[in-house]
Parts: structure tokens; sequence; C-alpha cells
């Protein structure tokens, strides 16, 4: 690897899917890093290999690392997931430092190999309110990369690009038309019907069609239901 080369956290949502595409298209070659946490729609790493073979990354590592053996929230323990519509506060679904963890096996495999940037989907305006997505996150992990590893203590930092930071879901859908994506690919829902359909009411589900409505983008998913 090299600094052309990129590790990109690839959930198998749009917001990941877009944000690889990016990297992609700014001439980074791909590492894709998934990360199997025993999550309750794990039907999205199964989006996450098709996104990472339609984007030619390189490599594509899926790490199984189960976070439910800590639980703590709807995605990885016996709690329902809200169907209410987006609400104030964090929800339920926030899975305890996530991207923290996330950013730093992905730091780890940059450091590796060689690699400069990290790139992450997060955004901080169309979202469920989650702490780990918030540009104070992505700058502080930053910081804490070039503390924390060989690399930074010898003058070659590593760069946390998150480059839908600022984008609304409809930006984001707008961008994924522009690259030319197929957003069919990408999964977003966190409480999966039996026959693998978004459900349509949880708040990802619910970002998600807001952002193609609103993009003016023929929404590809298949909900069970529809708020």
């Amino acid at each position: 690897m090299t600094s052309s080369t990129a590790v990109v956290l690839l959930s198998g949502g749009l917001d990941s899917f877009v944000a690889a595409a990016l990297a992609r298209a700014a001439g980074f070659r791909l590492l894709a890093l998934s990360v199997d946490y025993s999550q309750r729609h794990g039907v999205e790493l199964a989006a996450a290999r098709r996104i990472a073979a339609a984007l030619g990354a390189e490599r594509h590592v899926v790490l199984p690392l189960d976070l439910s053996a800590f639980g703590g929230s709807a995605l990885t323990a016996d709690i329902a997931v809200p169907k209410e519509g987006v609400g104030e506060g964090i929800p339920v679904t926030y899975v305890p430092a996530r991207n923290t963890i996330f950013l730093s096996l992905a730091l780890g495999w940059a450091e590796a190999g060689g690699a400069r940037d990290l790139f992450i989907g997060v955004n901080a305006l169309d979202y469920s309110g989650y702490p780990d997505c918030r540009p104070e996150f992505i700058a502080g992990f930053e910081a804490l990369a070039e503390l924390a590893t060989k690399a930074g203590v010898e003058g070659r930092p590593f760069r946390i690009q998150a480059p839908l930071q600022n984008m609304t879901k409809a930006d984001i859908v707008r961008e994924g038309a522009r690259l030319e994506l197929d957003m069919g690919l990408s999964w977003s829902c966190y409480d999966p019907t039996a026959e693998a359909l978004h459900c349509g009411l949880c708040d990802s589900c619910r970002l998600r069609h807001k952002g193609f409505v609103e993009a003016c983008v023929e929404d590809p998913t298949g909900y069970a239901a529809m708020s």
C-alpha cells in the first residue's frame, strides 16, 4: 500500500457506499473494511460485499467482532428498534463507541500497510443524533491517531476523511446519482423483515426514503411499509 491507498469503512449502507465511491473518484485504491459485530441487520454485510465488488476494492476484509457481548443497543441486544420516527436525543439504536472502535480498526490496518487516508461515511445533518457522527468526533479522532501511532509520532499523520459530513441525505443521494452508483446495492434498515425487505419505519429507513424523495431520485429500495 502507498499514500494513494485509502482504507474505507464499508458498512453496506448508502452513506458508506457514497463515501467509498468518492474515495475511488479521488484516485485512491480502496481497501474496504466491514465489521461483523453481530448486528441485528446482518444483511448489510451482504450489501457491503456487493458494494466492495462494484467499486473494485483491492481487498475487502469482513472482521468479526461480537459487540453483542456488551449489548447496550437495539442493534446488538434484545431491545426493540423504535418505529415512531426520528426524535430528540440519542436513540437506543446507538451502539456504544461504535465509530471509535471501527476507526481504530481501520487505523490499525492503514498503519500496517502505509496508507494515510481513512474514509468514513458519517454525516451530521440528516442523521439519528449519534455523538460519533459529529465533526468534533472526527477532528478528535484524527488528533488521537497522530498521538497513538508510530507513523503519527514520526511525522506521517493520518487523514480521517468524512466527505459527507455536511451533506443532507438528499445531497448524498444526489452525489450517488452523479457518480452513477447503483444505490439499490446498499442496505439501510435496522430491522429487516423475514423477506429481506427494509421495514420502512425505523429511523434509518425514514431518513433514506426522505433523501430520495427530496433529491427527486427514484428510490430503488423495497420497503415492507412506509409511514
